[in-house]
């Protein structure tokens, strides 16, 4: 049976792990509340309600698409399409295709800036490897203006943080949010993690100190790794209610 992502493939090992996933998942949430198009995930009032749940839906849709045979990835992909089609209908407007090009390519950077962090350095082929997976998701979405290959992505990538980024109302209420579903110590872990994954532009809007103290404790998480003691520092990132999600994370 035909996978949409090869079993041997870097992408299953980026989104096979619950400590880069969960880097990926503060980078995310980061730029869906600078996002210009962030109001379209107000408007059903999913997401100011429960943002941790909602990015969690997000990240699961993603894994679902990256571990399944094709033709239930592809059906995942429909869905989110269909759902998406939903509440254009009821708003009575269309969502910008480069708000849904903003969407994939967070997952295609903090796929790869998780990793190199947490990992090793990616080669090249990895990386094109990476966009190639996140680029037929976007095909299949019927998105448009998708870049060709890796290298045009990086190009496209940086024209869409300088035009579609901003710190607005909503980016200020959703960081309320965060802060009020973590509780304040977990808060400013997510800060500090934010430091460490996401691009320059985003930081200055963010008005994120240079300091990165977090970044110290890189090699010692990576060290508390094999002796298993990663899995209580993830159970203290996230709030309890959240626990069984992180485990699922780790089960591929």
């Amino acid at each position: 049976m035909e996978n949409f992502v090869e079993n041997n493939s870097i992408v299953r090992k980026i989104w096979g792990k619950a400590d880069t996933i969960l880097f990926i998942f503060a980078g995310s949430a980061a730029e869906f509340a600078l996002n210009k198009a962030v109001d379209w995930l107000y408007f059903t009032g999913r997401l100011p309600a429960d943002p941790l749940g909602r990015l969690f839906s997000t990240v699961e849709y993603a894994r679902m698409i990256v571990f399944s045979p094709l033709d239930a990835a592809n059906a995942a992909i429909d869905r989110i399409t269909s759902i998406h089609s939903a509440v254009e209908k009821n708003r009575q407007a269309t969502i910008p295709d480069w708000a849904y090009r903003d969407v994939l390519y967070m997952l295609i950077y903090y796929s790869i800036t998780s990793f190199e962090l947490l990992e090793r350095k990616m080669t090249r082929e990895e990386k094109e490897e990476v966009y190639d997976v996140f680029y037929r998701v976007g095909f299949r979405m019927g998105l448009t203006l998708l870049p060709a290959n890796y290298t045009d992505w990086l190009v496209s990538r940086e024209e869409h943080l300088q035009n579609d980024l901003v710190k607005s109302s909503f980016t200020i209420d959703l960081y309320k949010q965060y802060e009020k579903h973590l509780g304040r110590p977990r808060f400013v872990v997510l800060i500090e993690s934010q430091k460490l994954v996401l691009p320059a532009i985003a930081k200055n809007l963010l008005g994120f100190q240079k300091t990165e103290w977090l970044k110290l404790f890189v090699p010692i998480y990576k060290l508390s790794k094999r002796v298993y003691a990663d899995r209580l520092i993830k159970y203290f990132l996230l709030p309890k209610k959240y626990h069984t999600q992180i485990r699922a994370l780790d089960n591929l």
